[in-house]
């Protein structure tokens, strides 16, 4: 089975129970192989099928706190800045991004795909659209 980009059912669940707090809650960006089965139904933060390579911690980077904000009828939230992997060597091709909440068991909170790639003593840039209730990472209509 291959990755898929897809807000985590955990993630759904740990809002309507109060479990998750994006305005204060620790959030982490792991990447993934791209013969990893990482999606929607992924419920945690797994070392399975994980990249490794110089420079890449396992569990990946913490991200930069980002905001709730509404407008409508539309929640939305992203991290306050793009997720950037310094200096790594990643030689087994990978194509997802997890973020996970580390203050909440390590709960998925959602996957995001891309074009398969590695990477040789380089800086991994992920770059973060535009915080919107129609551009942003999450939004909840």
């Amino acid at each position: 089975m291959a990755n898929s980009q897809a807000i985590s059912v955990q993630f759904k669940s740990d809002i309507l129970t109060k479990t998750c707090n994006l305005n204060s809650d620790t959030i982490k960006a792991a990447l993934y192989v791209t013969t990893a089965s990482i999606s929607g139904s992924t419920t945690a933060y797994s070392a399975t099928n994980e990249v490794s390579g110089p420079n890449y911690s396992a569990g990946g980077v913490a991200t930069t706190a980002g905001t709730v904000a509404t407008s409508g009828t539309t929640a939305y939230w992203q991290p306050g800045a793009n997720i950037v992997y310094t200096n790594v060597t990643l030689t087994t091709a990978f194509d997802t991004v997890l973020l996970y909440d580390t203050t909440n068991s390590n709960h998925a909170i959602g996957s995001w795909t891309f074009g398969a790639q590695t990477i040789t003593a380089g800086t991994l840039t992920l770059t973060m659209p535009t915080n919107g209730s129609t551009t942003a990472l999450i939004q909840l209509n």
